[in-house]
């Protein structure tokens, strides 16, 4: 399981040293560990990990917010952990982008079944649609992610590791408006504190490479009062043009 990172997230040491034992000696190595939800969501930008544990009763803020927030730049499997159990709490969970939801007292044996089943379908999917997540192709342009190349108008075209990060951000979430603050915290990893114009220039320069007319863009469009929103119809590697998924 070297290829895995899991992430678990609780105030409580002894939860945490308790699935990270029972993790480890089935084979997970890559375990990292949060007590506070600001934390928890630093980590989850720096290290995106395969997998969340994430205890609702934080010191901070609610599992429930940390859960909507870390859903802004990752897919990332959560599981929320708490002694909560009506079925407002487990619907509270889900509707937040929850993907199970794991009530204490807990066998930890138990925990480690639902974390195995879980990556083995993701692995499952992955290997299915192994496609998707590495090109983006548009009528303008094209971005390779496991690469890190940018091709326009079939072109290879230079650009900045924090704006290549940027465009993969949002070919990877279209139509999604996002605020200046949310961008920042994805791309550069932390809070903004007042260097959104930090954004305002990146999307810029990006606009400048794959816009036919950076003044009037047709990919990224400002939404004025809430921020930016990717725009654009994606080609897929076969003959009607539709994700064989769909």
């Amino acid at each position: 399981m070297d290829d895995v990172t899991l992430l678990l997230v609780d105030d409580e040491r002894d939860i945490l040293d308790l699935l990270t034992k029972t993790l480890r000696s089935e084979g997970f190595r890559n375990i990292l560990t949060a007590t506070a939800g600001d934390e928890a969501i630093r980590v989850s930008l720096e290290h995106q990990p395969d997998l969340i544990i994430l205890d609702v009763m934080l010191p901070d803020m609610e599992g429930y917010v940390v859960c909507k927030r870390m859903r802004e730049w990752t897919y990332a499997p959560i599981f929320f952990l708490t002694a909560r159990s009506t079925d407002l709490d487990k619907l509270t969970g889900y509707n937040m982008g929850g993907d199970d939801y794991i009530e204490k007292p807990f066998n930890p044996l138990v925990i480690v079944a639902k974390v195995k089943a879980q990556l083995k379908r993701d692995r499952l999917l992955k290997r299915n649609f192994s496609y998707v997540p590495s090109v983006y192709e548009f009528e303008d342009f094209k971005l390779v992610e496991t690469t890190g190349q940018l091709f326009v108008a079939g072109e290879e075209t230079p650009c900045t590791a924090k704006e290549f990060k940027l465009l993969t951000f949002l070919c990877k979430h279209p139509y999604r408006i996002f605020s200046m603050g949310q961008l920042y915290r994805h791309v550069w990893g932390e809070e903004s504190f007042g260097y959104e114009n930090t954004v305002m220039v990146h999307i810029g320069q990006i606009r400048k490479k794959i816009e036919p007319n950076p003044r009037k863009p047709h990919y990224i469009v400002t939404i004025r009062g809430l921020g930016y929103k990717f725009v654009g119809e994606r080609r897929f590697p076969n003959e009607d043009g539709n994700p064989p998924y769909d």
